[in-house]
């Protein structure tokens, strides 16, 4: 008979192998799916899996998906190795859009534009979201309110908002009634990094970001405190470090990113604000963390497998006939397989009789 007996200590191997094993199992899942539904189940991953990577194209809309998954994902991995559960990156998103596409459409009038006011776009984008993060800091730190459900509330919080504005304010007076502000001018707009693509500035960003993250946790004294101060507040507290500061510089770092995900998005492929400036990219973020191991460097090959899922998503809508839904369904058993292989870094196999 198998049963699971517990590790002396937790395997570090299978602490890397765990998310391999999990994409290997939601293939297999994804199989089993299209065989259930009729579907050739070779053709359908090879439409989910690789058609998207053929061309220069393809590669270039993946790209655009990774650039915002991997800002969110470098944020939440910060947070969540200070023990700091922000689950509303996606409010934090959506206000970045607000905050940077309304100074973009002050300054915006139709000609001009440039680095200097992108720039400000992006800053304004960064202090909307941590603006936001703060929120659920200042609740968990003076009243010890739980991160989780105050950052996941104000998600809608920030969604209702931004249907308010382009209902009303920052709607186009010539937009023919619709629920969206005025497209952003050339000048406004992030460069385009390869010709005939819409692969923008923002990618480079995200890797920069990437970057940043692995060098402040994993070589600097500020990373370190702030992992001890989320992780140990006890030790951290004798050792004079202070977990009010990990709280707050991590929710407000990742807002910071987030917020710079939201108005790229505004600024890139989207060109203005609408009442959805975001699938899910701050919930999917999540997912893309843990499956990257918390590691700003490990997040960047699970941002571009998640990436892929979105466009493959919809291609098997318009090729295979899919639902809607399938992305989500392929997220949720990457999920799941994670949470299951995650299991033998604690614990192993044993046979008995």
């Amino acid at each position: 008979m198998l049963s699971l007996e517990r590790r002396p200590a937790p395997s570090p191997l299978m602490s890397w192998l765990s998310p391999v094993l999990a994409l290997a199992l939601t293939l297999v899942c994804g199989v089993i799916l299209f065989m259930a539904l009729g579907k050739d189940p070779v053709r359908s991953l090879a439409v989910f899996f690789i058609e998207p990577l053929k061309n220069l194209r393809g590669w270039s809309e993946v790209g655009i998906k990774v650039a915002p998954l991997l800002l969110i994902s470098v944020g939440l991995a910060i947070c969540f190795r200070a023990n700091v559960f922000n689950i509303g990156a996606e409010g934090q998103l959506v206000l970045g859009a607000i905050t940077g596409g309304a100074v973009g459409l002050y300054f915006d009038h139709g000609q001009g534009g440039g680095v200097g006011y992108i720039a400000l776009i992006l800053i304004a984008g960064m202090i909307g979201g941590m603006a936001w993060a703060a929120v659920t800091a200042l609740l968990r730190d003076r009243f010890n309110a739980n991160e989780i459900l105050v950052s996941l509330m104000l998600v809608y919080v920030a969604q209702f908002l931004l249907s308010l504005l382009v209902h009303g304010p920052l709607r186009d007076p010539q937009g023919f009634n619709f629920p969206q502000s005025r497209l952003f001018s050339s000048g406004f707009l992030l460069p385009i990094l390869f010709k005939g693509t819409r692969l923008h500035l923002g990618i480079v960003l995200a890797f920069v970001t990437s970057l940043a993250g692995w060098v402040y946790l994993s070589r600097s004294f500020g990373g370190f405190r702030l992992q001890v101060g989320g992780m140990a507040p006890a030790a951290a507290r004798y050792a004079g470090f202070s977990s009010r500061k990990a709280l707050w510089v991590s929710m407000l770092v990742c807002g910071a990113l987030a917020g710079l995900a939201g108005v790229c998005e505004v600024l890139g492929p989207i060109g203005q604000l609408t009442p959805s400036v975001s699938p899910g990219y701050g919930f999917a973020a999540i997912v893309v963390a843990y499956v990257g191991r918390l590691h700003p460097v490990g997040v960047v090959f699970s941002s571009f497998i998640m990436a892929l899922l979105y466009i493959g998503g919809e291609l098997s809508q318009s090729r295979l006939g899919m639902p809607s839904a399938i992305t989500g369904v392929f997220q949720g058993i990457l999920l799941f397989s994670l949470l299951a292989c995650d299991v033998f870094i604690h614990y192993r196999l044993r046979w008995s009789k």
